[in-house]
């Protein structure tokens, strides 16, 4: 019956990928996209914020301070900037502070004054960080600069309880979020076009065709040659000196349309979760694969074993091992796909799973059969 059983999770599950490849995969025509959503400008991105500070206000949920001095020595500074003077050599113990490290992206263009979101993340032993409020913190950029300051209420979406030794906890405490918990203080200069006017624009993913496509676009909508393709990723442009006449120039660019390169044939393999994704320029030369597993059951029942009624013996518990070794039959079977849905057929008549498919396609590949690029995360 368990082998019976068996089979049947097997059959269902080669039968759910199929149908997942089969919705997954279906060949779709080259459509038009924008330029804005292949490239960027060059300089008009964000910029990573990181501060170390305190939370306090805890309900007994901090930092267990024999396990994070670090904790009570930040807290003695602190309080000594605010004018009280800690005792040296003094033990605090305090349950209701955390140490903590926050982060934040300050996007382009950003104003003094402006609002940003943040990330609270403890970094000692503190269970929960909920309810509490983070004190002024300082962010800095990687050139040590401060460009935020952080402070405010915590909001975690983790719960917990314990009781008697016992537990229960949905989602994480140890960090939390603060909406519009940091104030802007200083800007990133960014000046484009400050180079006589030339912009650049940076494709996101580097392909000769889609620079070359992208050139002939742009030069087409505005009449003349002001786009200049430097290498398989940049793009110069032309622009006006004029700030107003750049920022409608640059926007007149994003919206630009143009149909991509079509993207090289690649299958992506996730060792982890056994997912396989394949693009629709893989293809499949002739090949011969057979493939077949190896399925070992181990079924344990405990007896028990009683001595005679008149003996000195004990009762013990005897282990009943039954072992079987099951191999699936494998026959040669001819593959070969000149696009994705023929691909897809092919390897799923060998009934094979996802887990299955990465070592088949791997083969493929050594083979020379499979004519796609292997990608492992």
């Amino acid at each position: 019956m368990a082998m019976q059983w068996k089979v049947y999770q097997r059959i269902q599950a080669t039968a759910r990928f199929a149908t997942l490849l089969a919705l997954c995969f279906v060949m779709l025509p080259a459509h038009a996209e924008r330029v804005r959503e292949l490239a960027s400008f060059a300089g008009v991105r964000d910029n990573q914020l990181v501060g170390y500070g305190l939370v306090v206000g805890l309900d007994g949920s901090g930092d267990q301070t024999t396990q994070a001095p670090f904790t009570s020595q930040s807290l003695t500074n602190m309080l000594s900037q605010l004018g009280v003077t800690v005792p040296p050599g003094t033990y605090l113990q305090l349950r209701n502070v955390a140490a903590v490290m926050v982060t934040a992206d300050l996007p382009p263009f950003s104003r003094p004054g402006q609002r940003l979101d943040i990330v609270v993340s403890s970094i000692a032993n503190a269970r929960s960080l909920r309810g509490g409020t983070l004190l002024m913190t300082p962010l800095k950029g990687a050139d040590g600069d401060t460009y935020a300051i952080a402070q405010g209420n915590m909001l975690v979406g983790g719960a917990g309880a314990q009781a008697g030794g016992s537990s229960v906890q949905i989602n994480q405490q140890a960090s939390g979020r603060i909406p519009n918990g940091a104030l802007v203080e200083r800007e990133v200069p960014l000046n484009l076009g400050g180079n006589g006017g030339m912009l650049e624009l940076q494709l996101n993913d580097a392909d000769f065709g889609t620079v070359q496509r992208m050139v002939t676009a742009i030069n087409n909508e505005f009449g003349q040659s002001v786009a200049y393709a430097r290498n398989g990723r940049v793009i110069a442009l032309d622009g006006p000196m004029d700030a107003n006449a750049r920022v409608n120039f640059m926007a007149r660019v994003e919206n630009v349309q143009l149909t991509p390169a079509e993207a090289p044939a690649k299958v992506v393999l996730n060792a982890r979760t056994g997912s396989v994704v394949m693009n629709s320029a893989v293809t499949l030369r002739r090949a011969a694969v057979a493939h077949g597993n190896l399925s070992i059951m181990i079924d344990t029942q405990f007896g028990v074993s009683q001595p005679n009624p008149l003996g000195e013996g004990e009762t013990v518990v005897v282990p009943d091992a039954d072992i079987n070794i099951e191999q699936q039959e494998a026959y040669l079977q001819i593959v070969e796909g000149a696009d994705l849905a023929d691909v897809v057929n092919a390897l799923n008549a060998l009934g094979a799973t996802p887990q299955d498919l990465m070592s088949i396609l791997e083969a493929l590949r050594a083979s020379g059969s499979l004519r796609a690029e292997l990608e492992i995360i």
